[in-house]
């Protein structure tokens, strides 16, 4: 049991570095056409971290899946607010008669 806790910690920690490495080395012109596609892996994240803290295992677990929950939630809104404010960027104005 702690073995599995170890090899759990020891992978997110490793995600973590991985995904700040990762986005640390995109230009700022393409972080958000970047954002606006990752908008379906963060969907699959939030129901990754959804079932993790739905299931029955002890107290860290739960406690772990509920911050994945809420930071996959605000990545999920984020990112859809990102597009949206990019989207309207390029919506033409009404012609004037």
């Amino acid at each position: 049991m702690e073995g599995a806790l170890l090899v759990s910690f020891y992978v997110f920690v490793l995600a973590t570095f991985v995904g700040f490495e990762m986005i640390t080395k995109v230009p700022p012109l393409l972080h958000t056409p970047l954002m606006s596609g990752s908008n379906g892996i963060s969907g699959i994240t939030l129901v990754g971290s959804l079932i993790s803290a739905g299931t029955g295992h002890a107290g860290i677990s739960k406690v772990l899946g509920l911050v994945a929950v809420i930071f996959a939630t605000i990545n999920v809104v984020g990112g859809f607010m990102v597009t949206d404010r990019m989207l309207a960027r390029f919506k033409r104005e009404p012609k004037k008669d």
